[in-house]
């Protein structure tokens, strides 16, 4: 406490206090040890043996609607004197508070401090309060006994007087209840309500009184809740928590549900025992709608668990709580002449809507076909509605009967389903539907070779969107070309020839061909249902051996073509699809028939008469006119083969590869070098016939040079002749010139020299005029500061020292002269 030693050790320097009226000093008397109170108006002396522990200090002075804190306050008497102990000290409660309101200034005894300054009172407004709590027990002044931990309320308008036992721990404003408005209260203890009903710790209710709202002490706003509008298109939904008796005095079952509608009210605030589920829209039918209700409301008020209900349009309706509508507001089933309605019952019912009245059992399936209008009734299911599907003559579909299974194919008319009948998928391979698919064209795609097994995985992503199984499978086959179809069931097949447009039946499959491509051929490589009748070519690669083991590649194409005499003839038709593999078939055959002949000669009689050893070796020798057949036919399938083109042939070893390459080059560079010879004679006769005319040319052009320098001789004599004389002319007229302006620009410049040491001489001149006038004046205004500077600092010192002796006053001064003689006397 360093400010509180100084003010000690100042206090012990002097001995004269002067305490003015309403203030106060604490004095130690460090004999006994006791502090005491000094009140002016006085002048006290400080004894030696006493210390002055505070200088004069103001009253505590407590205004009208303020009070303070004091802490530790003295003791008083009856008489409202302050108690003292036997050693004449002031007697103090420990550790209390004092609230102190208006009255005349105190001083504060030793041991008292200020716990708060002097502070206005609290005014609590109208429509708000203080709440407070209790701390400790006392008795108000109405005589109630106050318990700590109670908790109360300050309501205004007023203003509050603290008290020691109370503390303040918040405020309160009052809330307004606007129209359609309420206040869910909760009581946080037994307690009373505004209307003087009792009120159980956890208990809500509602305020719904219009107007302002201070809730209690042990009252809490849980939420302030709005209004439901209820019109004539929405209601409310409601669910009660409990058990309780509503505002019409009905009573409600916890759990049950209900509607307010605006028939019973315009605006809606829920109880604390309802809950509102959700705002209920009307449902509205038109004169062309229906719907089916679920667990309708019965007359008792309940939903009908397991009913149904129909209602007819036009009309408009709440859902009552638990009410469904069965796959919502339907229209009603306009059909016309080409439309019909599979339905189905699903209990026993008697049929009104058809002439005469039928008995329906469950599960009983009809057809209503149009033109019509039906709402189906509750006891109906709708199983389908159903189109007439039109045909044309070569389009079908595929009919199973549900009773007995039998699978029909319905083509060329219009067709509508029975009740006992579905359209049936026919299963088709991945690779025939690819086959049969309109983007693919059978005789220019018929090279494309398809892998069955990537064709089924890629079709089986596609075919849902892109296939119709349901109907006539149908193939345009092409102009020269032969389908087979294998019936299954007759086992039974048939050939069509194209041009024509074949339609499966249920139980019948397109044959598929699967035919060697490539060079050389290899199986499978070509898939198709049509087979193409020719003529056409078929290539491939043959390596063959001659006697002397000369290994040659040879590349053949034979042409080839189908021959049937009677398309009408089913046995000669089926002979086409014999052989799996015709070329296949074809090119192993010729291959074995090419390879014998080639191995009995030698290299250079074979690559001398290729073509007629393999022509030979294919069509052979006709025994009647010793001749060479023209074509060669395979009596299994009626296969013919005209004619044999050999495009190539190729060494198969490199020392014959390379020696059959140098004899074709050798006789290509013999043929080059001739060519040479010649090109090269007539370029040279072409030379010289071009050196003749040059020679001539250059002739020609030197005689005209010649002529052309000779008039440029005399041009260049003239002109020279000229220049001469003007140069001369020139060259003293500029030197004349020169002088001229040489004298003038002399006279010019001493002119101008003259007058710039003129205006210099004036220039420093008046600098040094304006120099000395700005020096004078500095030396005066600074004389002349100093003079004032020196007045005021004396007149300041005069004014300091009155001051002084004012203030100190005369007796002061006295007293300070004499005390030490005074203390000296006493």
């Amino acid at each position: 406490m360093p400010s509180q030693d100084k003010r000690i050790s100042g206090s012990m320097e002097t001995s004269v206090f002067r305490i003015p009226p309403y203030h106060y000093l604490h004095v130690l008397d460090q004999t006994t040890n006791v502090t005491r109170l000094e009140v002016g108006p006085q002048i006290f002396v400080r004894k030696d043996n006493e210390v002055v522990i505070m200088s004069p200090e103001r009253m505590v002075t407590v205004p009208p609607r303020h009070y303070c804190i004091i802490q530790n306050p003295v003791v008083r008497d009856e008489n409202h004197q302050v108690v003292k102990d036997n050693l004449d000290q002031v007697t103090l409660e420990h550790a209390e508070e004092e609230i102190r309101l208006q009255q005349d200034p105190f001083p504060l005894y030793p041991g008292e401090e200020m716990k708060l300054k002097v502070t206005l009172l609290k005014v609590v407004p109208a429509l708000s309060a203080l709440k407070l709590r209790v701390t400790r027990d006392y008795v108000d002044d109405e005589h109630q006994q106050k318990v700590a931990g109670d908790e109360l309320l300050f309501e205004g308008p007023g203003t509050y007087v603290p008290r020691k036992e109370v503390e303040v721990i918040g405020e309160q404003k009052a809330i307004v209840v606007k129209p359609n408005e309420a206040l869910k209260l909760k009581a946080t203890r037994e307690t009373v309500d505004r209307n003087g009903k009792n009120r159980v710790a956890g208990e809500e209710w509602m305020v719904k009184r219009n107007g302002a709202y201070l809730p209690g002490v042990y009252e809490e706003v849980v939420e302030r809740c709005r209004a439901y509008v209820l019109t004539e298109k929405a209601a409310v939904h409601i669910r009660a928590k409990q058990t309780f008796n509503n505002h019409a005095g009905k009573k409600i079952k916890s759990g049950e549900e209900y509607l307010i509608t605006s028939e019973q009210m315009e605006t809606f605030i829920p109880d604390v025992y309802e809950e509102v589920v959700g705002m209920i829209s009307i449902t509205t039918l038109t004169n062309r709608q229906y719907c089916v209700i679920l667990n309708p409301v019965g007359a008792n008020g309940y939903p009908q668990l397991g009913a149904k209900k129909l209602i007819k349009g036009e009309k408009s309706f709440f859902l009552q709580p638990g009410e469904l509508l069965e796959k919502g507001i339907q229209d009603i089933y306009v059909l016309s002449d080409n439309e019909g309605l599979l339905l189905r019952a699903r209990e026993a019912f008697e049929d009104k809507f058809v002439q005469p009245n039928v008995n329906r059992q469950p599960g009983d399936k009809w057809m209503l076909k149009g033109p019509t209008e039906y709402i189906p009734s509750v006891e109906v299911e709708v199983v389908t509605r159903r189109k007439a599907i039109p045909l044309h003559e070569n389009e079908g579909i595929y009919v199973r009967s549900t009773k007995t299974g039998q699978v029909r194919a319905v083509i060329g008319q219009t067709y509508m389903l029975d009740e006992d009948e579905e359209l049936w998928e026919k299963n088709l391979p991945a690779i025939v539907r690819s086959l049969l698919s309109s983007e693919r064209d059978t005789a220019a795609d018929r090279g494309d070779w398809i892998n069955p097994s990537k064709e089924k995985k890629k079709k089986e992503e596609n075919d849902v969107a892109n296939w119709d199984a349901s109907k006539v499978i149908t193939f345009q086959v092409p102009h020269n070309a032969a389908v087979q179809i294998y019936d299954y069931k007759s086992k039974n097949s048939r050939v069509v020839f194209g041009p024509d447009l074949v339609m499966l039946g249920p139980d019948e499959q397109f044959t598929q061909l699967s035919l060697s491509a490539g060079k050389p051929k290899k199986g499978n490589m070509i898939r198709s249902v049509a087979l193409l009748l020719g003529p056409d070519f078929a290539s491939d690669f043959i390596i063959v051996e001659t006697s002397d083991h000369a290994r040659l590649q040879l590349d053949i194409s034979y042409n080839w073509h189908f021959q049937t005499k009677d398309t009408n003839n089913e046995k000669e038709a089926a002979k086409l699809f014999c052989v799996a593999d015709f070329v296949g078939d074809l090119c192993k055959s010729m291959a074995s028939k090419i390879r014998g002949a080639v191995s009995s000669v030698t290299f250079d009689d074979f690559h001398k008469n290729s073509a007629k050893i393999i022509q030979l070796a294919v069509f052979g020798v006709d025994a009647d006119t010793n001749s060479p057949k023209e074509e060669i036919c395979f009596p299994q399938n009626n296969l013919y083969v005209t004619s044999v083109d050999i495009k190539s042939v190729e060494p198969v070893d490199q020392r014959t590869r390379d020696s059959l390459q140098k004899s074709v080059t050798l006789a290509i560079e013999i043929t080059t070098q001739s060519q040479e010879a010649a090109a090269r004679r007539e370029a040279e006769r072409t030379e010289q016939e071009s050196r003749g005319r040059l020679e001539r040319q250059r002739i020609e052009d030197e005689a005209l040079a010649e002529n052309s320098r000779k008039e440029l001789l005399s041009l260049q004599a003239e002109s020279a002749a000229v220049e001469s004389t003007g140069q001369a002319k020139a060259e003293a007229f500029s030197r004349a010139e020169a002088a001229r302006i040489e004298a003038e620009a002399a006279v010019q410049g001493a002119t101008l020299k003259a007058e710039a040491l003129n205006i210099e001489t004036k220039s420093e001149l008046e600098r040094m005029n304006a120099a000395r006038e700005a020096d004078i004046k500095f030396a005066l205004e600074q004389n002349k500061l100093e003079i004032e500077k020196a007045e005021k600092m004396a007149k300041i010192e005069t004014d300091k020292f009155n001051q002084m002796v004012a203030a100190l006053g005369k007796e002061t001064i006295q007293a300070m002269a004499s005390g030490p003689q005074d203390h000296q006397v006493k």
